[in-house]
């Protein structure tokens, strides 16, 4: 009987080579499909954070294990119907949890937002049948890290505030964290809060500075990586508006940016940089290229307010230390010319 099991192998393999050498190859094991990355996503919801979570929604590379919000662009109850709204208009049931109402020293923080005063282009567009669950953005934040740790990646939108509430809290936890992706920073480049400080990071710079001390590895995509070829044109936002609902929804929310751009000589074009970061996240290919730096953020007030120093790993300077950890990869370099593209194939 273990002859015959011989023989019969030993043909089994012959007709293998056989099927192979006549350019058909024996038939395989079905391999299971990749499990699904786990995210969480940390906004302020304006605009740009919104067409940010419908590129999220509509991926198949992440489970959104949930939405909080805080107040930046908008108020807190503002951005949480807007990220219901954008998330129901990719026809996601990711629950929305309501964060920080102000910064990180306890102090209020005054709404600003370019996107108009519903964060939306004052569109009409938000109207969500869903509303935010009940329970706290922050207990939402360490419950999920602690039931899955190592394995849950953060996703920051807006300001550090509800990441830094959730450091103070529970360090520990917050330990278990897979990695924070950071849209913030100026990156290598000019702010737009100021000449050197970027919004995000403008509205809570204590929190950005504890997060960026906490030990958690971090990658931030800062503002240099959104202009130049990265821009989003009037042609291709038209382009976009004709792209079925979802296209329609977030030009249609790009409307009043685009006239503050105008006003400000810019006209043509407009940066999208949390739909950028979250292409970041979602595609490798797209990014080219990251730096390793120790980041640092100023916290004293003055024109440097709100600034993030990147010391590069390994560069030695002539008068400043180099010697912190570096756990931050800031990305230097993506595919700045496929970004539209890549974004409009993605939630067609």
């Amino acid at each position: 009987m273990k002859r015959q099991h011989r023989i019969l192998g030993a043909l089994l393999a012959s007709a293998a080579l056989l099927l192979t050498a006549c350019g058909t190859a024996a038939p395989s094991a079905p391999t299971a499909p990749a499990e699904r990355r786990k995210i969480i996503i940390d906004t302020d919801t304006g605009a740009d954070d919104a067409s940010a979570l419908i590129l999220a929604a509509k991926s198949d590379q992440v489970d959104i294990l949930g939405v909080t919000v805080l107040v930046g662009n908008v108020g807190l109850e503002q951005s949480a119907k807007n990220a219901l709204m954008a998330l129901e208009m990719a026809g996601s049931d990711a629950p929305v949890y309501l964060g920080a109402s102000e910064n990180s020293s306890g102090e209020a923080i005054d709404a600003f937002s370019v996107f108009g005063t519903d964060g939306m282009g004052d569109a009409d567009l938000i109207h969500p049948t869903g509303t935010a669950a009940e329970e706290d953005a922050i207990d939402f934040i360490l419950d999920t890290v602690a039931a899955d740790p190592g394995e849950v990646e953060l996703v920051a939108l807006g300001p550090a505030t509800n990441i830094a509430k959730a450091i103070e809290r529970d360090p520990e936890t917050m330990q278990k964290v897979k990695t924070i992706w950071s849209m913030g920073t100026a990156g290598l480049g000019p702010g737009n809060a100021s000449p050197v400080a970027e919004f995000n990071v403008y509205g809570d710079p204590g929190a950005y500075a504890v997060m960026l001390d906490s030990g958690i590895d971090i990658t931030v995509v800062g503002l240099d990586m959104c202009g130049g070829e990265a821009q989003w044109t009037d042609a291709q936002i038209e382009r976009l508006e004709k792209a079925g609902d979802i296209g329609h929804f977030v030009a249609a929310s790009f409307g009043k940016i685009r006239e503050f751009y105008a006003v400000n000589g810019s006209a043509g074009s407009v940066m999208n940089c949390d739909a950028l970061a979250m292409m970041c996240v979602l595609d490798p290919t797209f990014v080219r290229e990251t730096i390793r730096c120790h980041g640092s953020c100023i916290t004293e007030p003055g024109e440097t307010y709100a600034q993030v120093l990147f010391y590069q790993e390994g560069f030695t300077y002539d008068v400043a230390a180099n010697d912190g950890d570096h756990n931050v990869s800031l990305v230097s370099e993506v595919e700045k010319s496929s970004y539209f593209d890549r974004y409009l194939a993605a939630v067609k």
